[in-house]
């Protein structure tokens, strides 16, 4: 087939044309969107059909100033495309038609790898979309300059591993392997490659070496399965684990291996596609071969040979089973190349006799999971179920693998439920999934850190499956070994300040407002005074009527854990409490020598000063270290002072000082093992009960009381002997005079 123009284009590129600087072509399809392709040769070709139309050749703004029009790497990053154009990244926004050039690379580049995520829009798979590495290939790994980018490639910044300087050889490379959540650099030295792995358990060695020569192209497969190929103009090679293991790819003829390799079969490869479960490959012999990604099946087969090479040929899958061999064709007359289409149905291929393919042995295979994202958070499980029927006569293994078995683990149970229509078994699988830390089979020098949330696939498929079962794709699904985000903290208030009639709602929602006494906040959050009254505004609409709490009893909070509007638990892990206006009129019941430290407590002002640059409120399960932990070494410098740390295996309650009034708390779950979120919120309580302080000190008011008793004691020994003396008879008369005239006063009244 061929594309074609239903009128005139005269219309000419715009802008700079951009080329390929590789003698062989390269046919990048959006992982996502079927129909968005970039074709890169002589000339560049960007489709929003697939091809099904004449196109203008690729062109760059001349307002880019890009130089040498010359394209090294590019990659499909969400709705934008990254190209490396004289050793520079620039951005394309398909959807906006809009040209922008990257910020934060000081240094050439010649790569940039990425990864898409196509299951949802949760902000685990945004993440996978947003991530782009941008390096120069072939440069000493020790002083390489690598760039990290987060969102989409519009900036970068610097990329450094606390080892690269330890490592040798030069850069082959840098991909983020999200299906194995871990970083990883491919190493060239002396004709061999290998990678290196960011974070444990991997960090701890490479992974298998393999011959290299040439230029290596790296194709990460749709699906975050970690399936790797590795393509030069001699030699296949395929990982099926983020490159720790890499194999041989076989050539195959009816059901005898040709050759083990493809150095072995001579041939020079030309172009590679690959699918989520397929690739092919185009040789400059004119052949064409064809082969599956399932579980252990390794190996290609030979189609027909045709005439079919040109050296601007580019090989791509439109479907599932569905190949195109793709050819620009320039037009005499208009600037509009066309493009010549071979398609290719790989199953009607299989089935001619002549290639003695063996049938599939599986009719059917489904499961409800397909292409769906789940979230395992901590101490969580996941059941999943799927249906095989196999066909009369045959017993295939159906195997499920995880891509990340260091994080994620599984087990499998298989059963017979019940037959079809025709008599054939159905064959139910039951998959359970949870962390592998906690199932207890693994050495902890095998599982990743359970503290670091990471990413695994679940993928079920046929063991050994026939090349013939195109149409039967694995079941695949991507689990996020992380935050649910549908979780959240609930404050119990059963008894509310506004319930006992101490505090109005109505006037609370009319702009309520209340003041701080200087001498109980510290807007600083140091516990020092400040210098004048605090006037605050309370928040109805988001705390509500405030919990009532009497202020001599020890108190500590009822956390809740809530998911979609149910109540799941009451929390009982560790979590931090703190007045968001600075009030410190409050402690701690227990102290770190009561509360049974082995080392000194973290408290907010450790922690506010460590983390100065995320403000007041960044005390949090990423950075919490226990007092209990036998691995932290922080000496018990101070056992009397405040343990600020509630719930866990203490008995840590909030004394409140004599103080009436509203407390606006803070409170995060700071315990690591509890959760992968950040499980935080803000409450309200009214303390009640206590009485005005007394304006005069204690100690002056017992000399006083003590001085008036001792006073009256000495007046009642002395008076009455005043009295029996000669001055003592005269104040007499005086007094009975006195009241002499106060009785005549009143008479006359």
């Amino acid at each position: 087939m061929r594309t074609g123009k239903t009128f005139q284009v005269g219309q000419q590129a715009q802008g700079v044309l951009l080329y390929f600087s590789f003698t062989t072509t390269r046919l990048i399809k959006h992982p996502c969107k079927n129909n968005i392709a970039l074709y890169l040769g002589r000339q560049l070709f960007f489709t929003r059909n697939n091809f099904k139309s004449s196109l203008l050749p690729f062109s760059i703004p001349t307002s880019m100033k890009v130089g040498i029009p010359e394209v090294t790497s590019a990659h499909f990053s969400g709705s934008v495309l990254l190209l490396v154009v004289n050793q520079k990244v620039y951005i394309y926004d398909y959807e906006a038609d809009s040209w922008n050039a990257s910020t934060g690379i000081k240094h050439p580049v010649s790569h940039i790898s990425g990864d898409n995520c196509c299951y949802s829009e949760h902000p685990f798979c945004l993440v996978i979309t947003n991530s782009v590495f941008a390096y120069l290939y072939g440069d000493q790994i020790s002083q390489t300059n690598i760039y990290f980018s987060n969102n989409q490639g519009y900036m970068f910044q610097k990329y450094v591993h606390e080892r690269q300087a330890e490592l040798v050889g030069s850069l082959g490379g840098i991909f983020y392997f999200h299906s194995l959540s871990q970083v990883g650099q491919l190493l060239i030295d002396q004709g061999k490659a290998k990678f290196w792995y960011s974070d444990h358990p991997l960090n701890r060695s490479f992974g298998l070496p393999f011959n290299f020569s040439g230029n290596v192209d790296v194709l990460i497969t749709p699906g975050q399965k970690g399936i790797l190929i590795f393509w030069f103009e001699k030699n296949l090679l395929v990982s099926r684990n983020a490159g720790q293991l890499i194999d041989n790819v076989q050539v195959k003829k009816k059901r005898t291996t040709l050759h083990s390799s493809i150095v072995e079969a001579n041939i020079t490869i030309h172009s590679v596609a690959a699918g989520e479960n397929e690739m092919a490959v185009l040789t400059r012999e004119d052949d064409l071969y064809y082969g599956s990604l399932g579980i252990l099946t390794n190996f290609l087969i030979k189609f027909a040979h045709q005439n079919i090479w040109s050296q601007e040929a580019a090989l791509m899958f439109t479907n599932l089973g569905m190949l195109e061999i793709l050819t620009p064709l320039p037009d005499p007359v208009f600037p509009a190349f066309d493009f010549q289409k071979c398609p290719v149905n790989i199953q009607a291929v299989l089935m001619d006799t002549k290639l003695q393919v063996d049938a599939c042995k599986v009719e059917f295979l489904q499961g409800e999971f397909e292409n769906k994202m789940y979230i395992i958070d901590m101490n969580s499980e996941l059941e999943l179920t799927a249906l095989m029927i196999p066909r009369p006569g045959t017993s295939p293994v159906p195997l499920a693998i995880v891509s990340n078995p260091h994080s994620l683990g599984l087990q499998t149970v298989i059963y017979e439920d019940g037959y079809t229509d025709d008599g054939n078994t159905k064959h139910r699988l039951n998959i359970s999934l949870k962390q592998q830390q906690h199932w207890g089979r693994a050495d902890s020098n095998f599982t990743s850190n359970i503290k670091r949330p990471t990413l695994s696939t679940i993928t079920l498929d046929i063991a050994n499956k026939e090349i013939s079962c195109v149409d039967l794709k694995p079941l695949t699904a991507l689990i996020s070994v992380g935050c649910d985000l549908k979780k959240k903290i609930v404050i119990q208030n059963d008894i509310s300040a506004c319930y006992k009639g101490i505090l109005n709602p109505v006037a609370l929602q009319d702009n309520y407002s209340y003041v701080i006494e200087k001498e109980a906040y510290d807007p600083n959050f140091r516990g020092e005074k400040a210098t004048k009254d605090l006037l605050v505004y309370y928040p109805y609409e988001k705390l509500g009527c405030p919990l009532l709490v009497y202020y001599n009893t020890p108190w500590k909070p009822v956390v809740e854990l809530w998911r979609e509007g149910k109540f799941q638990e009451v929390i009982k892990a560790e979590y931090v409490l703190l007045e968001v206006n600075g009030l410190f009129t409050y402690t701690y019941s227990l102290t770190a020598k009561t509360a049974l430290c082995s080392s000194q407590p973290q408290n907010w002002t450790t922690v506010v000063e460590n983390t100065s640059d995320r403000g007041p409120f960044s005390w949090d399960r990423e950075n919490y270290v226990s007092c209990h932990d036998p691995n932290n070494n922080a000496p018990l410098k101070w056992p009397n002072a405040p343990y600020q740390i509630l719930g866990g295996p203490t008995e840590n309650k909030v004394i409140f000082n004599q103080r009436n009034g509203i407390y606006i708390f803070f409170i995060s779950i700071v315990d690591p093992y509890y959760s992968y979120c950040h499980l935080e919120t803000t409450f309200s309580i009214y303390v009640y009960g206590a009485f005005p302080l007394k304006s005069i000190p204690q100690e002056a008011s017992i000399i006083l009381l003590m001085l008036s008793i001792l006073l009256s004691v000495c007046l009642a020994y002395m008076i009455p002997k005043l009295l029996h003396t000669q001055h003592g008879n005269r104040v007499k008369g005086c007094l009975v005079s006195l009241c002499g005239r106060c009785r005549e006063s009143w008479a006359r009244f």
